[in-house]
């Protein structure tokens, strides 16, 4: 405990460190703060009463959870980050069929620049999209005849306002993740979501706690439920930190009077490179569905597809969902590992794999390794994001299913985990003992 203490202790008496904390949790605050203002001419009163319980087992529910309450509340922030989400992957599988894209990629920082630029543009364009859809929702939405938006400003202007409203909590909240990106800690956009999740945490135990005490809920069930999560939390941090290495052998080279090489070294690759990017990739598309069918309040056709179909607890929504964070694992892998510069770099530094010949051979040697570890990483991943529609149909609360269910236990592990690295790399950098006594969160080299 006390080295915890002073780990903490150390982390203040860095200027730059403190900072940049500082300035993260007040982007945070104006993020949760933006979630409970609900847009002009919405009864926030008949909206708790209404979307709140219908879209707690669909996948709204989870939206709103993804949101921190945003969207039930029908605040500013409603449609959250996702947006911003969809426009990137938009624009990374671009860059892998498009060659104008690709060479962008490449290109370093202008290149980047670049990118950043038309992500922007694509935000705003699924941002209307959505929005639209949103609005249209809350248009056709009552209870026991009484509109949730008054007859009185119904219309064009009310639809066109808030529409606009909704995109430009988006962009801003696009903006405080870039910002706590470059000045902050950790990932600004990643921690957005991160923020929205832990902020459902109150009311997931309360809701829990009031079905056994009301006799809902028995205690034993509760306790089981509690064995399972902690099974699921050694699921994630198995995945997260799994690795397979490979030996490089670096052969002599007489330099002067120097002699370099002569050493075997390790390549670590891990189970999971792709880390939580593979399940908010898939989550942001599982989303689209639901936000076209939004369009057709009235049309029971929709509602059957929106209900049975692409609902949260359906099968087919959880077998989609799996196969689309399985291919989403392999994509975001192959974009932050590249077996051919693994190879290229081992070659110009003199470095082979025992019994490889360098070159092409070391390439499709190492990419071999990497899909067959990868398989099992994704398909482990897949099975505890379905893991609360499980839950679900075992009698689970949805709200409860969803907060310690897989999704949104390995976003919190995943991102808590990335943003403590980059903590522990201030105060390494600082000569400071970081949060394990090696120095070092294993897993995350």
């Amino acid at each position: 405990m006390s080295k915890l203490t002073e780990t903490f202790t150390n982390i203040f008496k860095i200027q730059e460190l403190r900072e940049r904390l500082l300035f993260t949790t007040l982007l945070l605050i104006i993020v949760r703060i933006g979630s409970h203002i609900t847009v002009p001419g919405v009864d926030a009163v008949l909206l708790a009463d209404t979307i709140r319980k219908s879209s707690e087992n669909t996948l709204f529910g989870l939206y709103d959870l993804f949101v921190g309450g945003a969207f039930s509340n029908a605040a500013i922030f409603a449609l959250g980050i996702m947006p911003y989400i969809s426009a990137s992957i938009v624009i990374q599988l671009l860059g892998a069929v498009v060659p104008y894209f690709a060479k962008l990629q490449k290109e370093g920082e202008e290149g980047r620049k670049k990118i950043t630029q038309y992500t922007r543009y694509g935000t705003v364009a699924i941002s209307l999209m959505q929005a639209s859809g949103v609005v249209a929702k809350l248009m056709a939405t009552s209870t026991a005849g009484v509109p949730i938006v008054p007859e009185a400003i119904r219309g064009v202007g009310f639809y066109l306002s808030t529409t606009i409203i909704l995109t430009t909590g988006t962009m801003f909240m696009m903006w405080l993740g870039e910002q706590i990106t470059e000045r902050g800690i950790g990932n600004g956009i990643s921690l957005i979501i991160f923020i929205g999740i832990v902020a459902r945490f109150p009311n997931a135990i309360l809701d829990e706690f009031q079905l056994v005490r009301g006799g809902t809920r028995n205690l034993i069930v509760e306790l089981v439920i509690l064995v399972l999560m902690g099974f699921i939390v050694a699921g994630v941090v198995l995945i997260t930190q799994g690795t397979r290495r490979i030996p490089v052998q670096y052969a002599k080279r007489v330099v002067g009077r120097k002699v370099y090489g002569g050493v075997t070294q390790y390549i670590p690759l891990r189970v999971n490179t792709a880390g939580v990017m593979p399940i908010i990739f898939a989550q942001s598309i599982m989303f689209v569905p639901q936000i076209i069918f939004s369009f057709f309040p009235n049309s029971e056709f929709m509602n059957e597809l929106s209900t049975n179909w692409f609902g949260y607890s359906s099968w087919t929504y959880s077998f989609v969902y799996a196969l689309m964070i399985i291919f989403f694992t392999y994509f975001y892998t192959a974009i932050a590992f590249n077996p051919k510069d693994v190879a290229d770099n081992m070659k110009k530094q003199g470095g082979f794999i025992p019994g490889i010949r360098p070159g092409t051979h070391t390439s499709e040697f190492v990419d071999n390794i990497l899909t067959k570890i990868t398989l099992p990483g994704s398909i482990a991943l897949a099975a505890i994001a379905i893991l609360p529609t499980m839950m679900i149909k075992l009698g689970v609360t949805p709200g409860f299913a969803s907060f310690f269910g897989g999704t949104s236990l390995l976003i919190v592990v995943g991102v808590a985990l990335d943003t403590l690295q980059q903590v522990e790399s201030h105060l390494l950098m600082r000569h400071y003992d970081g949060f394990m006594k090696s120095g070092k969160l294993r897993g995350r080299r």
